[in-house]
């Protein structure tokens, strides 16, 4: 069986230091090297946020403050501080974060209209942004997911790895909750598993 990993935005704005830090996200850094040392993925492949300056997800792009919600053609939308824009520090993949055997990387959030959680689609299930496609072409069955933020990115390509067929698993020590509620990676997890991702510990 052929298996991917799955390195969910592992950049500057979510790590220590940020403009959007996840608590505790430099821990994830030195455990998801280990994974790739010590286990033999036929791809490895990095997600990334990618986001012009006007995103609308920004609370700056839409007269809001940080936590407001708006709907954004037609679902709620949280409004972020102003992260991982196109071509910034931000944007840029942790140094610590060994990418010697990455084989792909799946930019998403590109479009100013609509935010991209998950590394298969945008949030309003309109445009894919060809991870599927990838991992099916490379004829790739189980997916591991790691990175940040387990209660956001990582939930939802673990979740739409699911519903594309693929066996997913999640390492729970490759990532970490942003938390906006203190409640948010425990009903994550819940959630994950209720829709039939694996929990390795």
């Amino acid at each position: 069986m052929k298996k991917a990993l799955i390195i969910v935005d592992v950049q500057n704005d979510f790590c220590e230091g940020g403009a959007l830090a996840v608590p505790e996200a430099n821990e994830v850094i030195p455990y998801i090297n280990l994974l790739m040392e010590e286990n033999e993925y036929d791809q490895i492949v990095l997600t990334q946020d990618w986001h012009p300056a006007n995103h609308k997800s920004f609370a700056s792009n839409n007269d809001r403050k940080v936590g407001e919600s708006i709907i954004l053609n037609g679902i709620p939308q949280f409004m972020w501080p102003d992260h991982c824009v196109q071509g910034t520090f931000g944007a840029e993949f942790h140094k610590d974060l060994n990418r010697d055997k990455v084989t792909h990387i799946i930019q998403k959030g590109k479009n100013t209209e609509i935010d991209s959680y998950s590394g298969f689609q945008d949030n309003n299930h309109f445009m894919k942004t060809g991870l599927d496609d990838f991992l099916k072409y490379h004829e790739i069955q189980l997916v591991e997911v790691v990175g940040l933020a387990m209660d956001y990115c990582v939930k939802f390509t673990c979740t739409d790895a699911v519903a594309n067929g693929y066996i997913t698993c999640l390492h729970f020590n490759g990532t970490k909750a942003v938390n906006v509620k203190p409640d948010n990676g425990r009903d994550a997890i819940y959630e994950m598993i209720q829709k039939g991702v694996t929990v390795l510990g």
